[in-house]
């Protein structure tokens, strides 16, 4: 009886990641070394459903490897969408890089992975999302800011330094995901990176990132791939949830402040103040509303 994939628990170990094979997905287990992209330790690992993928490639790769790549369909995987082809080949959660000498064994589990596909493969986008995202809560600290989600929710709390003045004058934010209609992700592997929420009725072009409430800004050593992108992808299938079920929005408390924080948020206001960035008007607006917190 010929060997086929429909037995569990094949798996292809390569470097930073092992393949399990199963008759209905591939489950993708990250190694944790500290030679492991960042990216793939903090995904752990991930099921990915046959019905989410597209194709299979077996290519050479540098310095004597090979490398295995199964191509996700367009809508399966949050991440990849959110990631809108920034990610480097480096960084691909989709590749596993082998030894050449395991060419003719990745050879087989690739022609095995063909056949299921054809007998199950789905054409063109997917309506819905097949791999799971990261699970919420998430955060990452940015240049401006520290953004959460809690699965219901995102927040972007300002910092005292890099928060321009505008951020300020708008204050802390949290949008509910009833609110929201996509979120846009530049990587900050490139100038000028940032994460911004896309309101469910955007319709004006939004302001520069560094200006624009619903946006954090990365830089030198803030909002890495690592945390920025997984929290994208969780924020992007939240929405897309919400979207497909969603029913009455549930509204998010704010919580309460510690007074500590109130009090030094006055005291940074004030500065703006005396330096001509608040308005009189502004710097009372804002006073009231943030002892109206305590």
């Amino acid at each position: 009886m010929p060997h086929t994939m429909s037995r569990m628990g094949d798996v292809l170990a390569g470097f930073h990641a092992a393949w399990e094979f199963e008759s209905d997905s591939v489950l993708i287990r990250y190694e944790r070394g500290i030679r492991t992209p960042k990216l793939f330790q903090a995904l752990g690992e991930r099921r990915v459903p046959l019905e989410a993928i597209a194709g299979v490639t077996l290519t050479p790769g540098r310095r004597g490897t090979v490398v295995l790549r199964v191509e996700p369909r367009a809508g399966a995987d949050p991440l990849i969408e959110a990631a809108a082809g920034q990610l480097k080949e480096s960084g691909d959660p989709y590749r596993l890089v082998l030894p050449a000498e395991r060419e003719t064994l990745a050879e087989y589990y690739a022609d095995e992975l063909r056949a299921l596909l054809g007998e199950s493969r789905a054409a063109g986008p997917a309506d819905r999302y097949l791999v799971a995202a990261p699970d919420a809560p998430l955060h990452f600290k940015a240049y401006d800011g520290k953004a959460s989600f809690d699965g219901k929710a995102v927040s972007f709390r300002w910092s005292w330094t890099g928060a321009s003045s505008a951020k300020w004058k708008a204050g802390d934010q949290s949008f509910p995901v009833a609110d929201l209609g996509g979120v846009e992700w530049r990587s900050p592997e490139v100038f000028e990176g940032y994460l911004r929420l896309v309101p469910r009725d955007a319709g004006a072009v939004a302001p520069q990132a560094d200006q624009d409430p619903a946006s954090v800004v990365f830089g030198l050593g803030y909002g890495p791939v690592h945390e920025s992108l997984p929290f994208a992808a969780a924020v992007l299938a939240a929405v897309r949830e919400r979207g497909a079920g969603a029913s009455v929005p549930v509204p998010v408390p704010a919580p309460r402040r510690d007074p500590a924080d109130i009090a030094e948020r006055i005291r940074h206001l004030g500065e703006l103040h005396q330096q001509g960035l608040v308005t009189d008007e502004e710097f009372s607006s804002k006073k009231a509303e943030l002892l109206a917190e305590l």
